[in-house]
């Protein structure tokens, strides 16, 4: 386990972008966290680094976004799992199928099942009561020799 702490915003997606130099595909990032805790910061840092002009938006509306080239480097799946009440509904989406050739980010995974993505970089993140986020990572096997950023 890793614990950092992110100072404000432009430090959370900066940590982002430092992700996306270690992602490949078929890799699975997990974001957990309160409302306005940073996953969506760290995941629009990743997609600038990977390519994406302009803001994503929160996927939380559509639930799956992706993100294909040429507009990013690396497919990626960013999907935001807050709105399903059953563990089931993440099945649907197909979200194993798709990624094979890129990278999946969940946001909320907690709301999929326990077992769901045991391989993942699992990140959490929570507001710093001295300010700023403090961000923990559950480090799997895969990803050893790439941690830490």
């Amino acid at each position: 386990m890793s614990d950092m702490r992110l100072v404000d915003a432009a430090a959370t997606e900066a940590f982002g972008a430092r992700l996306a130099t270690m992602v490949r595909a078929g890799d699975v990032v997990t974001l957990s966290g309160g409302l306005g805790a940073g996953k969506t910061s760290i995941a629009r840092g990743l997609l600038a680094a990977l390519g994406l002009a302009g803001e994503a938006p929160s996927p939380s509306f559509a639930i799956v976004q992706p993100y294909r080239p040429p507009e990013v480097t690396l497919p990626v799946l960013h999907v935001d799992l807050y709105r399903l009440d059953d563990p089931e509904e993440v099945e649907e989406l197909g979200l194993e199928d798709e990624r094979v050739d890129g990278l999946l980010l969940v946001e909320w995974p907690e709301r999929a099942d326990p077992a769901a993505w045991p391989e993942a970089l699992a990140l959490t993140l929570a507001i710093d009561p001295a300010g700023g986020r403090r961000l923990t990572a559950e480090v799997p096997t895969a990803w050893e020799q790439r941690w830490p950023i």
